[in-house]
């Protein structure tokens, strides 16, 4: 039986065209035209006047709290549940990650458990779109702004969702994308930094080069780090703009494919869902068991492995990781993080795909 993945890229547009074309010219590093051209094609699509490429996801975070001038000492507020990423980019400042606690419906950063962690040292809050379904933005705007912080949005996972209208990327004072290769937009590695902010943006794009005076050749004012973008990822990244129009309209049909097909198995999961006003995309669908612990979520993951099922856990909250340990209790995400699944998610599967995985699902729950 052909074996499952839990991600799969689609590559099915210009890429490979794009690519050899700069293979043709020799324009293979962070010089070339795709680059400004994937920019200028993310910008658009988020809604936003600038777009930075950067690298990858992560040197994307780091890139954009340098140029929001965080400091050694500084505190971050970010949710416990999310990719490590977020707080290690916090850490490479020097500055102290915050971890709160989580919404039970959307596993993202739960306003409620926000103000009673800001001190005098808080300088931002940075909210995860986890799995592509958008953070609760305007409570988060609101406390920002009563405290006088800023807004990063890490929206790694999210390229497409919304927030009464707007996408992500353009709601914070600035954002972050990972083009990973199984995120919804792909360059192998790569990331960006989305925002409004004219003086923000000069500062991203001087920090991404090294640090260079881009008035005064080999110049130097700052120390800056090299997070650029080839131009061979931003060639497969022109390529996945011009499709993901497609991209994200296919996830949503997975996603329906996938509720009706664990329909009755509601009494055991507990099946995405999405807040009223807010664009879930889908990078992953994520189910929860109803009843049980991180050994029975294993025991499940390892059942549909058997099947020729590949999934992935919900990530462990940072507050059990060894370099985030605390000995304090964060409810929501204690309870539920253990019991999250994502299931494959990704363009190539069929409605024949998803009957397998809902069928394999069905007797792992039953053992």
């Amino acid at each position: 039986m052909n074996r499952i993945s839990v991600a799969h890229p689609k590559l099915a547009g210009n890429e490979k065209k794009y690519v050899l074309d700069c293979l043709d010219t020799n324009w293979i590093s962070s010089n070339g035209k795709y680059i400004a051209a994937f920019e200028d094609a993310f910008a658009k699509f988020c809604g936003v006047k600038h777009a930075v490429a950067a690298n990858n996801g992560t040197t994307a975070l780091h890139l954009a709290l340098v140029a929001l001038n965080l400091q050694p000492g500084d505190e971050v507020i970010i949710p416990t549940v999310t990719y490590i990423a977020t707080a290690n980019a916090v850490r490479y400042c020097g500055a102290v990650p915050v971890l709160v606690d989580v919404c039970a419906d959307t596993m993202n950063i739960d306003p409620a458990d926000i103000e009673r962690r800001i001190t005098p040292r808080t300088r931002g809050i940075i909210p995860v779109h986890l799995y592509g379904h958008p953070a609760d933005m305007d409570a988060l705007a609101l406390i920002a702004k009563r405290h006088g912080l800023w807004v990063l949005e890490d929206a790694a996972e999210a390229h497409g969702a919304e927030v009464g209208g707007r996408r992500v990327g353009a709601i914070g004072d600035c954002a972050t994308f990972s083009f990973f290769g199984n995120k919804i937009v792909t360059t192998g590695e790569g990331g960006m930094v989305t925002t409004n902010d004219d003086e923000l943006a000069k500062r991203l794009r001087l920090y991404r080069g090294q640090g260079v005076d881009p008035e005064r050749r080999y110049w130097f004012p700052v120390v800056g780090y090299n997070y650029r973008m080839t131009n061979i990822q931003a060639a497969i990244g022109l390529a996945q703009m011009e499709t993901v129009t497609a991209a994200l309209a296919e996830r949503q049909a997975l996603a329906r494919l996938y509720d009706e097909a664990l329909a009755t198995l509601r009494d055991a999961l507990v099946l995405p869902g999405v807040r009223p006003g807010m664009h879930h995309v889908f990078w992953m669908y994520t189910v929860f068991l109803r009843e049980g612990d991180e050994a029975r979520r294993d025991a499940v993951m390892k059942s549909l492995d058997a099947d020729g099922i590949e999934t992935r856990p919900v990530f462990y909250p940072m507050h059990v990781l060894p370099p985030y340990r605390e000995s304090n209790a964060y409810p929501v995400a204690d309870e539920w993080a253990q019991r999250g699944i994502n299931l494959p998610t990704h363009q190539f599967l069929t409605p024949s795909d998803v009957g397998r995985i809902a069928a394999s699902l069905k007797r792992a729950l039953a053992r």
